[in-house]
């Protein structure tokens, strides 16, 4: 009696256990996922790079990347001639992807703060920063 109690009881443990475990898909090495991040911020280098600037079009710039110690390693310099939104979305999402990926993996790095860019001109069709 005491023994199948005992092993209904494990049993139930078990059983609770494996419903209620986690399964958030982190087995991607961390290899894995700065290929990931490479790959996405290629894409957004190669999006922005697509921007042409000129009379009718504005030249600006967005905070890009994540510091382990807070910030942004840097700026990406871009002109409205693209869809500017699309641009910011891939941006906040690549941008709290390294953040994750500081976090996940216990990044360092050194805390000076990026050069914010003072203006950006348009010099033959394309935006340049201007520190």
């Amino acid at each position: 009696m005491k023994t199948s109690f005992f092993t209904a009881l494990l049993t139930l443990i078990c059983f609770s256990f494996m419903a209620f475990q986690c399964d958030d898909n982190d087995s991607a090495t961390m290899e894995e996922e700065q290929t990931e991040l490479r790959t996405l911020k290629a894409e957004i280098e190669s999006f922005a790079s697509q921007s042409e600037c000129n009379t009718n079009t504005e030249c600006q710039y967005i905070a890009f990347g994540s510091k382990p110690c807070g910030g942004p390693w840097g700026y990406l310099v871009y002109s409205t001639s693209i869809d500017t939104e699309k641009l910011k979305q891939m941006v906040e999402d690549y941008n709290q992807k390294e953040a994750d990926f500081n976090t996940k993996w216990g990044i360092m790095s050194d805390c000076a703060l990026a050069p914010q860019p003072s203006s950006v001109n348009c010099e033959n069709n394309t935006c340049v920063a201007v520190y």
